[in-house]
């Protein structure tokens, strides 16, 4: 008969959250071996030592891993078990994402309505943008569309937008060819993601919408198709319009903002405007700041932003020189390239009892 720190199978299911039958299907297949077995009965009985074993077990089949690599796992090493664990996800999600390329190509079929060319854009031009912008975007519980692209094709040129209301950026492409079509749509900017290699190694990308999704092909190499969102994008353009009056205008070189981004000790960072130049300034008023080359003109003005907000707007601006407009403590700020690229991005200041 079992010692008493034994317990059944029916006792250990309960422990280790996995079931009697599973028990036995892997006492079977020689991952987890009863610490006993009755002779008489057959019953099989568990330690506790075993119960880390079987949850470690049980997580690994929840994830999909097939049980000669569970083996392999449970055998290894913490080092080498956490390169299995990573190897077999990674062949997850690469076989999910073919599977979704695979079944828009197969609705694309389906709709019976052959896509429709909208634009043909530089495609090394396309991927920078579709980075740039996409830092805007951001995965949000109950508005998927935010982790979305907007492209919209006009008469001359074709605009793409994110946003995750708390940032918003833009950035409008000029064709190698005019546009076939006044064309719009919000585009999977997971698949995104996943296209712009091949965008970017083809020197012309052909744009095609069809029902449910957009195609962009490209001159060697595979053919990309990204589904189309159905949720309402946010209407950005009625914040465009709806600025209000620049009162304060910084220009400021990107790298040493960067470098003062990355430095600065807390997540809330001031940006402090005068007359003579700017300043990365914290919380503290006893800290000096970090003073930038600058020069701003307008009244004098502290605004206090997220990092997560100000620095990948910051960071995506094209060439060495950032201009900012600003319209207030709690108004969005303008962040563009103060020379050249037409990248722009709305930033919103967070609240502060501060003042400058």
């Amino acid at each position: 008969m079992p010692n008493s720190e034994l317990m059944s199978i029916g006792a250990f299911a309960r422990r280790s959250g996995l079931t009697p039958s599973a028990l036995r299907f892997y006492a079977d297949s020689g991952l987890l071996a009863p610490a006993e077995i009755d002779p008489v009965s057959g019953y099989r009985y568990y330690s506790g030592d075993q119960v880390a074993r079987a949850s470690v077990l049980r997580r690994l089949r929840e994830i999909g891993m097939p049980l000669a690599a569970v083996g392999a796992v449970l055998g290894a090493g913490a080092g080498e078990a956490a390169r299995l664990v990573d190897e077999h996800v990674a062949r997850v999600v690469g076989d999910a994402a073919v599977a979704q390329q695979k079944a828009a190509v197969i609705k694309s079929v389906l709709g019976a309505v052959p896509p429709s060319p909208v634009a043909v854009l530089k495609g090394p031009v396309l991927a920078d943008a579709v980075e740039q912008v996409l830092t805007a975007a951001v995965h949000e519980p109950g508005m998927p569309v935010l982790a979305g692209l907007r492209i919209e094709a006009s008469d001359e040129a074709v605009t793409l937008t994110a946003t995750d209301r708390y940032r918003l950026s833009t950035r409008t492409l000029v064709p190698a060819e005019p546009p076939r079509q006044t064309w719009a749509g919000t585009v999977s900017g997971d698949e995104l993601r996943v296209a712009v290699a091949e965008i970017r190694r083809s020197a012309l990308v052909r744009l095609e919408a069809g029902r449910h999704g957009i195609r962009f092909r490209v001159a060697a190499g595979e053919d990309r198709y990204c589904r189309l969102l159905s949720e309402e994008f946010p209407d950005y353009r009625l914040v465009l319009t709806s600025l209000g009056e620049v009162t304060t205008r910084v220009t400021v070189a990107k790298e040493p903002l960067l470098r003062a981004l990355e430095e600065h000790p807390g997540e809330r960072i001031g940006l402090r405007v005068a007359e003579g130049g700017a300043d990365v300034v914290s919380a503290d008023d006893e800290d000096p700041g970090i003073r930038l080359p600058a020069t701003a003109s307008g009244r004098p003005l502290r605004v206090w932003f997220e990092l997560t907000t100000l620095y990948p707007a910051v960071s995506t601006a094209i060439g060495p020189d950032v201009m900012l407009d600003l319209r207030g403590e709690d108004q969005p700020v303008t962040i563009r390239s103060a020379d050249r690229g037409d990248l722009t991005t709305l930033a919103m200041p967070v609240k502060s009892d501060h003042s400058v």
